[in-house]
């Protein structure tokens, strides 16, 4: 039976993380929408509850990429970390997302937490040895992550592919796949050399998996969240390597290990756990982290987890960072992985190596007073259920349409006509006392009404993760209010019916009160602002609370001016930002070209035209652009991947034969094109609707046909 639906108040207290950001570049808005608005938001929204909830983050500072960029540089990691984890730190700052701590996984508490987590397993006998062959530098002596080695990839040709993903088309490699392996750090071709490492057996803990994921976590967690767990489990689980061959990261501290260090993906989820030992050293309470981490005798002191990652993070925090945590045995476990899908920019991926990003730190540095608004869009876009598209023109709409139009609008007429009519004195009504409330129209009532309606709406949809509906129902509360002015019409009564005015004053004034708080989570500033103007502040000195929402009677109080809470988008502004991102990816394509040499087309054999046909042959066909919304093995049927597409509104299954060109968490969340009208087909099972369309390459390897930028599923190919 699956587990009921728990929220805040169910715990004691929550821990909080949000992804660690690699200290080898810098925040865009993918990664703010992703993991940490979301989070943010939502310790704000405890925070108002009173809720004990500690909230940690940190740089990761290990890995082969940041021990590559160093070496290619002349420096050491030391300097790239401490370069990047001042940017990131900054760049949080700056845009206000409030951390109880942002630590560093380079710290010495971090590796004494690290090896400590090691240690235990290993002398638990959770670890297996194994000696395998892995490329090695023979010039730099030196064993090559899978990082450390570029060639071709085999999938769509691009010639500077890294060993695990090629950057360009998406795809998860391996080193031997690639065409003309060579090391990033000599250029020259590495040889296959026997290494030992330490794997953790993921298969051992299938049926615990089963239990914990399959049944417990099957009606909590997101289904895409719940759908990849699912599928990996599926498909069977395998060793994975716990260790590396590098001289950068936190040392395997066991004798016969020198020159390894721990995986990144052991090293990097503990961060969360040193972090919060020093959060609580800080506090001047050592040992206050065990009760946010370790397991309690005594339930009415139980704490949660919850985790705030991107969906290219699921495997690592909800199987991997999980087993290793049962294994250890003190610990408690995930509660909840709302773990966002992908933003994109302007009709394509966002790309840090083709300079397709929208940058924290320079909208912070460009748009100063504009913090709120980035909020606002990237929650009220978020990409919750399914991938969704960032543009400088949804940005204009949303601001101009909803934050001036609707929010703006309804607190400055508010607050304008309260200094007024009344000299900035809220009316004197309790709106409480049975004579005052029998006085009030069906509106009045269903009006104030609406306040309790939307708070309950608010506070259960941030309960379960639902940040965009969240921000939605806050705002239908300022659409609530400018329907109560522009139908009572105050500024038509004042002079022949000032009672009645004051009670649409007062009820107005309790609208705006409201709005301050419940936006509160979402975008701080604006709500600051209003309860200036409306000297909120002064009500608690620890700012708002959460239960004053839906219940607040404002008296007779003396509030501020008002001021202009958003400013309109000019067409400028939008035409500017498309213009930079362009001229920036134009730059970078530049670089590319004069640095990279490209594969060659010439002397291929390409299979023979088919025999000709005419037009109407052609127009018979129906192709649609569908995006992977997951993939499945099909039981007994090695080449067989059973694939669920999303068109529109809509959802189909293909059995495809691509089970030995891709595995069926890569390919979730690719956008390609099905052959909607091909006649059902019932294949080991499965009805099969349609098929999706493929080409192979030189190497006899399957490339999807995919559109050249992101389009509305469902679009017809013409």
């Amino acid at each position: 039976m699956s587990t009921s639906i728990k929220t805040s108040k169910d715990f004691k207290r929550t821990t909080v993380t949000a992804a660690l950001p690699y200290a080898n570049g810098g925040l865009h808005i993918g990664h703010i929408a992703g993991a940490y608005l979301p989070a943010d938001t939502y310790v704000r929204y405890l925070r108002m509850k009173n809720h004990d909830v500690v909230f940690v983050c940190g740089s990761d500072e290990h890995g082969a990429a940041i021990t590559l960029r160093a070496k290619k540089e002349g420096i050491s990691p030391k300097e790239i970390i401490d370069k990047y984890d001042t940017l990131l730190k900054n760049s949080f700052k700056d845009f206000g997302i409030e951390f109880d701590i942002y630590h560093r996984t380079s710290t010495d508490l971090h590796k004494e937490t690290a090896q400590g987590f090691f240690t235990t397993l290993y002398e638990k006998g959770v670890f297996t040895k194994q000696t395998n062959e892995q490329f090695y530098d023979e010039k730099f002596e030196q064993f090559l992550a899978d990082r450390y080695i570029v060639g071709t990839c085999p999938n769509c040709q691009n010639d500077n592919a890294f060993g695990d993903q090629c950057e360009k088309c998406g795809s998860t490699l391996s080193p031997t796949e690639l065409i003309n392996p060579k090391s990033a750090l000599s250029g020259e071709k590495p040889v296959l050399k026997s290494t030992s490492h330490w794997f953790l057996p993921l298969q051992n803990y299938d049926t615990w998996l089963r239990e914990w994921i399959l049944e417990d976590k099957k009606d909590l967690w997101r289904t895409s969240v719940y759908g990849q767990c699912k599928s990996w489990i599926e498909q069977g689980l395998h060793e994975r390597s716990m260790t590396r061959d590098l001289d950068w990261g936190v040392p395997v501290p066991l004798q016969d290990a020198d020159g390894k260090v721990l995986y990144v993906w052991l090293d990097a989820p503990i961060g969360y756990i040193s972090a919060t030992k020093q959060w609580a050293k800080n506090q001047g309470e050592e040992n206050k982290w065990e009760k946010y981490w370790l397991k309690q005798k005594d339930e009415a002191e139980n704490s949660r987890l919850i985790h705030f990652i991107g969906k290219d993070n699921i495997v690592f925090h909800c199987l991997i960072f999980p087993i290793i945590l049962k294994s250890h045995g003190d610990y408690i476990l995930p509660e909840n992985v709302p773990a966002n899908n992908f933003l994109n920019l302007e009709g394509d991926k966002i790309s840090t190596s083709r300079e397709w990003a929208v940058w924290l730190n320079e909208y912070v540095k460009e748009f100063p007073t504009k913090k709120d608004e980035l909020r606002y869009v990237l929650t009220s876009i978020a990409p919750e259920t399914k991938d969704s598209e960032f543009t400088w023109a949804t940005f204009q709409s949303r601001i101009n349409n909803e934050l001036v139009d609707t929010l703006g609008n309804f607190v400055n007429r508010t607050v304008v006509l309260i200094n007024k009519y009344y000299e900035g004195t809220i009316p004197n009504i309790d709106l409480e006392n049975a004579e005052i409330k029998n006085s009030l129209t069906d509106f009045d009532k269903e009006t104030l009404e609406g306040i309790k309606t939307q708070t309950e709406k608010v506070s259960q949809n941030l309960e379960s993760f639902n940040f965009r509906e969240g921000l939605y129902q806050v705002m239908e509360l300022a659409r609530i209010g400018n329907k109560y002015l522009a139908t009572t019409e105050p500024w038509k009564l004042q002079k022949t019916e000032p009672k009645r005015v004051e009670q649409i004053m007062k009820i107005s004034a309790e609208l705006t009160a409201n709005l301050s708080i419940l936006m509160c989570p979402f975008l701080p500033e604006t709500s600051a602002k209003i309860a200036q103007m409306l000297n909120l502040e002064s009500e608690s000195k620890e700012g708002l609370k959460w239960d004053l929402a839906g219940r607040l009677n404002l008296l007779d109080g003396k509030i501020n001016k008002a001021t202009l809470l958003f400013e309109k988008i000019e067409d400028e502004l939008v035409e500017s930002q498309v213009k930079k991102l362009e001229d920036n990816k134009a730059r970078k394509m530049q670089e590319l070209k004069e640095t990279h040499s490209r594969v060659s087309n010439e002397d291929k054999e390409i299979a023979p035209i088919q025999p000709e046909i005419q037009f109407d042959d052609f127009s018979k066909i129906d192709i649609r652009v569908a995006t992977i919304k997951n993939a499945e093995p099909i039981k007994k049927a090695d080449k067989l991947l059973k694939i669920t597409l999303e068109v529109g509104e809509n959802e189909v299954t293909v059995a495809s034969g691509i089970a030995e060109h891709f595995s069926p968490e890569e390919i979730i969340g690719k956008q390609v094109c099905w052959l909607a009208n091909l006649a059902p087909r019932k294949m080991r099972g499965v009805v099969s609707q349609g098929m999706i369309l493929l080409a192979e390459n030189e190497n006899g390897k399957l490339v999807f046909v995919s559109p050249e930028k992101m389009v509305n599923t469902g679009a017809q190919v013409k």
